[in-house]
């Protein structure tokens, strides 16, 4: 960094990547690393690249993509917008791979310039059901309708519990919509989790409703304030924790925080994107 607090940024050996097929592995974890991570994203196309893949696994403003009411900013929009203006390459314009991006309307806040594929984390899930001592009693559970609209499709071969939030005063109650986790290992699946307070209520129905065991998956463990430590086991001494709490890695900070830290497992997205990246 300059003095001044800004990014001095070079890219070594930039000579050695003409002609070839280049993508960039981004991380942005907080407004404060996006800059500089962008400055070089715009440059590597213009180094008469073969073709520019840009891998952002956590599109991190994807939780605010609409307007509630005047003046609120859709920051979802304005990173889509930022990304959809990277220079074209040599091969044309830039393919940018998101994982379980949390609105699915959120792909048509692209531009026609860069080309958006949408991945999902679901199928390193499935992988890891299968290989349960209790696969054949798994049920996945919903914690709302948006969370069964994503990925019930992706699960349909497993039976599935649908909850739903309803408003009691100030609060936010979370109940049985559908199913029956009786005697079942419920598996919560959702796309991101933030505090987890939904996860622990949703868990708590589960249990009430007669579930034997409860696990989670979310694509993006973000955990702000270091929240995930409210699912560790010594956190829940009692036998009604989570049994398994699955995440990928595509927050790396996270990864790194619960890292042997039961009940957490961390399933790797990079098979998944050496595949997405086969040009």
């Amino acid at each position: 960094s300059f003095d001044d607090g800004f990014p001095n940024l070079f890219i070594n050996n930039a000579h050695d990547i003409r002609g070839q097929h280049v993508a960039f592995l981004a991380s942005f974890s907080s407004p404060a690393v996006i800059f500089e991570q962008l400055s070089v994203i715009y440059n590597l196309p213009r180094l008469f690249v073969a073709s520019f893949t840009l891998v952002l696994p956590f599109f991190p403003t994807g939780s605010f993509e609409r307007m509630e009411e005047e003046g609120d900013v859709a920051t979802a929009f304005t990173m889509a917008r930022i990304l959809s203006n990277i220079p074209i390459s040599r091969g044309g314009p830039t393919s940018i791979v998101i994982y379980d991006i949390h609105a699915l309307q959120e792909r048509f806040y692209f531009g026609d310039h860069v080309l958006p594929l949408f991945e999902t984390g679901i199928p390193l899930l499935k992988q890891r059901l299968h290989q349960l001592s209790d696969a054949d009693k798994i049920v996945v559970a919903f914690p709302d309708d948006g969370a069964w609209k994503r990925f019930h499709k992706l699960l349909d071969h497993f039976p599935t519990v649908i909850c739903t939030k309803v408003r009691e005063g100030d609060k936010r109650i979370v109940r049985l919509k559908e199913g029956n986790p009786t005697g079942c290992h419920v598996v919560i699946v959702d796309d991101l989790v933030q505090s987890g307070g939904t996860l622990i209520e949703c868990q708590k129905v589960l249990f009430d409703n007669g579930a034997a065991k409860v696990s989670a998956y979310v694509t993006h463990g973000v955990f702000p304030k270091r929240s995930w430590e409210r699912f560790t086991q010594k956190n829940n001494r009692s036998e009604k924790g989570f049994a398994y709490f699955w995440i990928t890695d595509s927050c790396p900070q996270t990864v790194k925080a619960v890292e042997n830290t039961a009940p957490f497992e961390v399933l790797s997205l990079a098979g998944s994107i050496a595949n997405a990246l086969q040009i």
